[in-house]
């Protein structure tokens, strides 16, 4: 990784595969965009299907099998938890939670998703596992969940956050986590919280959309010390949407405000 040779992860989300409102043009169009780009990493964060049946995880399966690209990390989202699907989801694709490391660069994924329900979670069990893939300070840290880490503008009521998303923040920010890549709602944003952004993508290739929102996914190029993160349309353009440099970065170590030892409780 060098300035001149960045670090590229490319970042679909949201295909539905199945979906009355699925359009195979705009998957194969995203394909071979991502395949122009050579990227180093191919996120793919959740919702392959419409109703995590057998035949939907095949045509993603399908589909992403066009991407030319040695590392891919793929993580399910709700509508691939709905019928057992994470059964085809295994079969097809591998493990729910998954992780990459690579020059410098150590990504998560990890399936926020619940049976059958919309809400997602990561739970506390799981707390300390990150907190130990994460914990060389030296590295650029990255977490890929399916469900809205934050809410998101333009979403309407906003029910999908993760439950735990307070919980989870703390751990993130306490080890010093970089960047975190959501999908969910079809609708990208890019929230800066401290030291580290939550971006989200829109939907890579379903027209089920809100207001003037379109078919779009991410490219993230990683340089020492800089990161840029642009939004690409498929048979569109691509446009920078946050671009931050990593200088002076310090973890917000949280601790406890006060030392409680419940003397004085009648």
């Amino acid at each position: 990784m060098t300035d001149a040779d960045p670090i590229v992860i490319a970042q679909i989300s949201d295909l539905h595969c199945g979906s009355i409102y699925y359009r195979e043009a705009l998957g194969r169009r995203v394909v071979a965009e991502v395949n122009e780009l050579h990227p180093d990493v191919v996120v793919v964060t959740g919702d392959l299907t419409d109703m995590g049946f057998r035949g939907e995880f095949e045509e993603a399966r399908a589909l992403l099998d066009g991407i030319e690209c040695e590392r891919m990390l793929v993580i399910p989202g709700n509508h691939d938890a709905r019928n057992v699907g994470e059964i085809h989801f295994e079969e097809l694709f591998g493990p729910r939670d998954s992780e990459l490391v690579l020059e410098g660069v150590h990504i998560i994924g990890l399936d926020s998703s619940e049976p059958d329900l919309d809400n997602g979670r990561i739970g506390r069990e799981r707390y300390r596992t990150i907190e130990e893939q994460f914990g060389d300070p030296d590295e650029f840290k990255i977490l890929c969940i399916h469900h809205h880490l934050m809410p998101v503008p333009g979403t309407g009521r906003e029910r999908n956050v993760v439950y735990d998303a307070g919980d989870l923040l703390r751990v993130l920010t306490s080890e010093g986590c970089d960047l975190v890549l959501c999908g969910h709602k079809h609708v990208p944003n890019v929230w800066r919280l401290e030291d580290m952004f939550v971006v989200n993508a829109g939907t890579a290739s379903s027209m089920r959309l809100r207001g003037r929102v379109q078919p779009c996914y991410n490219v993230i190029e990683i340089r020492p010390g800089r990161v840029t993160i642009a939004r690409a349309y498929p048979f569109g353009v691509r446009e920078t949407v946050a671009d931050f440099r990593k200088a002076h970065q310090h973890a917000c170590r949280w601790r406890p405000v006060v030392e409680f030892d419940g003397e004085g409780i009648a």
